[in-house]
This record gives structure tokens, sequence and C-alpha cells, in this order.
């Protein structure tokens, strides 16, 4: 009588055969029945004669094989976020203009003929006894952004900026302005208090 013997394999699997058993594969393979349930993620001792066993060698080289491609696809997603960034960057860049550049811009909107620079107080149409006719005639009340100035150094009818008061219209003289002096409108006494006296510059513009 012929004892059916399992054959040993050398090329890390094993087709299994009626009759065979975890145990009796794991002699003939040199290795442990738990050896070869952990290649097979078994999680009992059934097995079915056609299926085919990992025996040590092939996992390890399934296992090696899914272990990278994981590593490799974590790397692509990761060079895919770096690529979007800048993207979002760039259109941020480009649809968002600085406050420099616009005020830059309005800088050279302005076309300057000569540039001052004087000690500027201010005064106020509401002060007690102050009329709201200018010495040129423009009304106070219609027009509030005037500068009092001295005519030889700034010319009546004037357009100007002035540092910190912004555009306005040289309309109005004072006994106290004289030379590089000047008496910006406010609208009220508390804004004058506020103004005090500064050292400003007055562009004179086209």
């Amino acid at each position: 009588m012929t004892v059916n013997q399992t054959p040993k394999t050398t090329t890390g699997t094993y087709k299994i055969v009626p009759g065979d058993t975890l145990s009796k594969i794991a002699l003939n393979n040199n290795v442990t029945v738990a050896q070869l349930k952990s290649w097979n993620s078994l999680s009992s001792d059934l097995i079915i004669a056609g299926e085919t066993l990992n025996i040590g060698s092939t996992q390890s080289k399934e296992t090696a094989s899914e272990s990278v491609a994981p590593k490799q696809e974590t790397k692509a997603d990761a060079s895919a976020v770096q690529e979007k960034a800048p993207q979002k960057q760039q259109k941020a860049t480009t649809n968002t203009p600085s406050k420099q550049t616009q005020s830059s811009n309005k800088s050279s909107s302005r076309s300057v003929a000569k540039e001052v620079t004087v000690t500027a107080t201010a005064y106020s149409k509401a002060e007690p006894g102050m009329g709201h006719i200018t010495a040129s005639g423009i009304d106070l009340n219609d027009n509030p952004r005037v500068i009092a100035v001295d005519p030889s150094v700034i010319p009546l009818g004037s357009k100007v900026y002035v540092e910190g008061y912004g555009e306005a219209i040289a309309a109005d003289t004072g006994g106290a302005i004289k030379g590089n002096k000047i008496d910006v409108h406010l609208d009220s006494v508390q804004a004058c208090y506020n103004w005090g006296v500064k050292t400003v510059k007055v562009q004179i513009l086209n």
C-alpha cells in the first residue's frame, strides 16, 4: 500500500490536495502551523482542497510589494497638494492689489507744480463771530475744504494737497497768516483744538 505523502515545495506556494491538513503541510515544509495561518490570514485550521497556500517567501514578497504601493500613492498625493498651493497663492496675488500700489497710484495721479513746508494751524466757521464766506468768496457751508494762505507764497484759488488734511482750495487769508503759514478749515472748534500746530508739506497742484 502506497502512503500519499505531501510533496515539499520550493516555489513559495502549495496547492492543497484531498487529505491535507495544516499540520501535515507545515511539517513537510519545515514551518509551523501558526506561520501558515499568518501568511494566509487564516482564522481556523480549516483548509479546502484546490486552494493555494503561501509558504513564507512568496507572502513576504507580496507583503513588501503591498507596503511600497501606499507610500508611492502618498508621495503622489503630497506632490498634488504642493502644486495646488502655489496656484491659490498666485490667484490671491493677482486679484488683490496691495495698499502700497493703490497709494502710489493715487499719488502719481496728482500733478505737483510746487511743494512748500509750512506751519499749519486750524480754524472753523463754528467759532463765535466767525463768518462762513472766505476772502475769495467761497461759502464754507458749500465747500468746507479750504485753507487760509499768504497769497505771496500760495496764490489764492490754487488747488493744494496738505499733508494730514487732504486736497483743498487756497481760498482764504488771515491777519496772522504770513509767509510759510496756513490755516486749515475744520468743521468744529474741538477739531481745531485736536489739530493744534503742525509742520506739514503742502503741494501746489497744476
